[in-house]
């Protein structure tokens, strides 16, 4: 029987559907099946653009009526719940059966409920024969204000992407020091920051670097961006990430490249790069070797597609 905290519902397009997957495997050591996970590691949904919710499981049962009970002798008194029915993979029961089964929870707490602006939710779900209760914990979206970020350009990667190029490179792990090594505009920094990881930025052109200090000034987060070739930085990281320049727009040769690459490498032990060509050549030649690799594509454009290359030191 199952034996984790929690449970995690995704949602993505298909054409997102190996990015979550990666991004799932250094969150939670393992890939989401069927847009869902079951996991005692505990992360918020909002951090990641593809976790729709969590359900943080209280009681679980084979029988609906012994849940019941239990979740009577949990003797919840609160004022303002709602109670949702969650429905997961493989769950066929009917539209009026769920809604029975909510009043039943709802009898089952102490307190007046709130449908419309709850102090908690609480949800019910089967799966596999099982049923779970729990608090549920959705993803609140608030990231989505980077949409109106002052300054942005067309090329740059999507909110989507960027979330999870955080969560590949951090591993979940607040603790972890990262480098945006071209950071741009600052898209991926600013969803570090909304998830309160610690990240500093770089990128060799000054009027690109004053974008990303007022995107980042514009939403109140605090964090370095340094005017400076990648070369000339110092400080030791436990990952970066490169969004390797790119387009009509970008003067980049292969020697730039693999420029940004080795003098990434000389500063950190992972990197995450971002590619729209393939550079498995270029990651051999800098002494790395691919851990984790995704495509990615546009919606719109079926034959663009961004590769992401998790790599690390050759030991």
């Amino acid at each position: 029987m199952q034996t984790n905290n929690y449970i995690y519902s995704f949602s993505y397009a298909n054409y997102e559907n190996e990015l979550c997957k990666l991004e799932s495997s250094y969150i939670f050591n393992k890939e989401e099946k069927n847009k869902l996970l079951f996991s005692d590691i505990k992360a918020e949904p909002s951090n990641s653009a593809f976790i729709k919710n969590r359900l943080d499981i209280i009681s679980f049962s084979e029988d609906y009526s012994t849940l019941i009970n239990k979740i009577k002798k949990e003797s919840i008194c609160i004022e303002g719940f709602k109670v949702e029915y969650l429905v997961l993979d493989g769950d066929t029961t009917e539209y009026a059966v769920r809604l029975k089964k909510v009043r039943d929870i709802g009898y089952s707490i102490e307190g007046d409920s709130d449908y419309y602006s709850p102090s908690i939710t609480y949800a019910l779900c089967n799966y596999e024969g099982i049923w779970y209760f729990g608090v549920l914990i959705k993803n609140n979206f608030a990231w989505h204000k980077h949409k109106q970020k002052p300054c942005s350009y067309s090329n740059s990667i999507s909110t989507n992407i960027a979330k999870a190029l955080v969560n590949i490179a951090a591993k979940g792990n607040k603790e972890e020091k990262l480098l945006d090594a071209c950071c741009g505009v600052g898209t991926i920094m600013l969803e570090a920051c909304f998830a309160g990881n610690n990240i500093e930025g770089c990128d060799i052109n000054w009027k690109i670097c004053k974008n990303a200090r007022e995107n980042l000034s514009h939403f109140n987060y605090t964090a370095n961006v340094y005017r400076s070739d990648i070369k000339d930085i110092n400080t030791r990281y436990d990952a970066a990430i490169i969004d390797l320049p790119y387009n009509l727009l970008s003067c980049a040769t292969d020697n730039d490249i693999l420029h940004i690459v080795e003098s990434t490498a000389e500063i950190t032990d992972r990197l995450v790069i971002v590619s729209t060509s393939d550079i498995t050549t270029l990651i051999s030649n800098a002494g790395l070797r691919i851990a984790g690799y995704c495509s990615v594509g546009k919606s719109g454009k079926r034959n663009f597609a961004r590769k992401i290359w998790v790599c690390e030191k050759n030991e």
